[in-house]
Formats: C-alpha cells, structure tokens, sequence
C-alpha cells in the first residue's frame, strides 16, 4: 500500500515538474517559431517610401538569420494607421513585424479626432530603433525660389499659400509643415498622397509647390538635378547635402525635427522572440553595408535597447501630443 502511495506521488511529481519545465521553455521552441511559417513585415505605407525601403532592405537578411521567408506586405493609409491598426489585432506569435515610424507611433494618436484602433505604446512591443534623420524641404528645380524666406514670402502672397505634398496626414512631412506654418503664421495648402512615393512624383510633375520628406526619398533627385534642397530640418547640416543650410540658420530657431524608424511586434509578443528580433536586426543595422546606407539616406544608425525604445517612444508621443494642441493641428 505503501509502495503504491509512493509510486503515485512519484509519478505525479513527475508530471507537474515535466509541466513546468514545458511552461518554461523558451515561445520559439513552442510555436515553432520562426521557421513553421514565413514571417510577415508590414509596411503601413505605399511601396517607395522610406519605410517601405528599409523593410526591403531588412527582410532578406533578417530571412537568412532566421532561416525562413520574411515577406513584405504594405498596407497603406491614415499615415500608417491602417496597417498598424491591423498588426495591433493579429496574434502575438512573432510571426508578424511591423515598420513603426514617428507618426504611426508618436503623433497619429493626438491627430486624429476618431480611434485610430490602437494605442502606440500599448498595443506593440518595441523591437528595434533603426535611424533618425531629418527632412529636407524641397522645390522642383523649376521653382523659381532658391531659399526659405522666399518660399515664405510666396506663399503669403498665394491665395491659400503654396501647395505641401506629404506621404499622408500626421507623417513626419505634414508635421514639419504645420510646424513651421504655426511658427511663421504663414499659410500653406497640404496636399497628402498615400505614401512618400506617390507624393515625390507629384513634386517632380510639379503639381505641387514643396514638400519636406528625407533625404533617402528626395535625396536622389535633388543629386540629378530635378529638386532644389532649400532648408533640413535638423540642428546640424546633412553631411549627403553640406551645402543646404539648416532651419535655424535659415531664420527658424527652435526647429529640429527629425523622422524615425523603427521596428514594433504586437504587445505580447514572447520576451525570447522579442529579443532574438532585436539581436538579428541589431546585427543588420551594424553591417558596414546598412551603416553607409543609413548614413547615405540622411538617418543616424540607432544602438537602442527595446526598452530605450520604448521610453523614447513615450517621450514621444507627449511631445507631439503638446505640438498638436499647442498649433491647433487637426486630422483633415
């Protein structure tokens, strides 16, 4: 009877510890993650844009770390709100990534005067910062003003002041915008496109006046001659454009604005796969390759921890919160 007792204890220790020992084990070696099914990367912006090329840039050798498809899935609209909305909903596997940026993640939540359908810092997990750089107001080379106190000047003089294409409402481009109309009192019209490639080629076929995007997207054109750079938006002057003068020394103090990529997974996400993304994107981020080619598109390469992220991204979102209010900036 005894014996028996014993036996029964035994084996029921056993399979409690087994039990626990099975909890414990790492999300990954649970789900099958990350080689049972390809890795989704959505890009919550048209194809061409800055996001959209660092995600293409990324997925090849994010794939090749991992050993399994990293596939790209843009899904434009609300200055990245729609496709990030969808991410927030899908399950917390890893299996699906997201590009984040300043206005899906910092500023869309102050702008819109309806539920975006997440919350920017509670609905995701920070992963990785990628780079931050900042913008660059740009002309066509057509354009007959060559500095920023013109550009003023004409747009004072338009009736409903001068045409601004951005890659969507709330994107860093139409920020920097109604930043510096606030601080000007200057008018100016904002023209929004579905991503920083539709609204570039609007720029380039002149059905716009100006636009302030990155150097990674107006960079190539300002190269071959069909942009005129006027201002960065920066403290400091670009080293791809050292010739463009910043804001402040163009006569806007107090303007340093700069747009950020990063990496988000829906909250929940198993802490293992979040920090294994982080390390494989880290890796990436450090090759000579992606240093040169941040740097060439006007963006500091970043070293944060998911954690630093995520107070960064906090600090964020009240300081736009703050801009917003304080300019009386409203979804459109």
């Amino acid at each position: 009877m005894q014996r028996r007792t014993l036996i029964r204890k035994t084996f029921a220790t056993g399979t409690a510890l087994l039990a626990a020992a099975f909890a414990i084990q790492p999300a990954s070696a649970q789900s099958g993650w990350p080689t049972a099914k390809p890795i989704t990367y959505v890009v919550p912006f048209a194809p061409g844009g800055n996001t959209d090329t660092l995600a293409r840039v990324i997925a090849p050798a994010l794939a090749t770390a991992l050993g399994t498809q990293v596939v790209i899935d843009n899904k434009a609209g609300a200055g990245g709100s729609v496709g990030s909305a969808a991410v927030a909903r899908v399950p917390a596997d890893g299996f699906t990534i997201l590009g984040g940026t300043i206005s899906s993640h910092a500023i869309n939540i102050s702008l819109y005067p309806n539920p975006i359908g997440y919350d920017p810092v509670k609905s995701f997990a920070p992963i990785a910062m990628l780079g931050s750089g900042p913008l660059v107001l740009a002309v066509p080379a057509s354009s007959p003003h060559k500095t920023l106190n013109e550009v003023l000047a004409a747009s004072k003089a338009k009736n409903g002041g001068m045409t601004s294409a951005s890659a969507g409402i709330g994107t860093s481009p139409h920020m920097a915008m109604e930043l510096l109309a606030h601080q000007t009192g200057v008018k100016f019209t904002h023209v929004p496109f579905r991503g920083s490639g539709p609204a570039v080629q609007a720029l380039l076929g002149n059905q716009v006046d100006m636009m302030f995007d990155t150097s990674l997207v107006v960079g190539p054109h300002i190269q071959a001659g069909r942009l005129r750079p006027i201002v960065v938006t920066s403290s400091k002057r670009l080293e791809s454009l050292p010739e463009v003068p910043t804001i402040a020394e163009a006569g806007q103090r107090g303007f340093d604005m700069g747009s950020w990529q990063a990496v988000f997974a829906p909250a929940g996400t198993p802490q293992p796969i979040v920090d294994r993304l982080h390390a494989e994107i880290m890796k990436i981020v450090a090759t000579p390759e992606l240093q040169a080619r941040l740097k060439g598109f006007g963006m500091v390469p970043s070293t944060m921890t998911p954690a630093e992220l995520g107070e960064y991204q906090k600090a964020e979102v009240a300081k736009w919160a703050d801009v917003i209010k304080a300019a009386g900036i409203k979804a459109e």
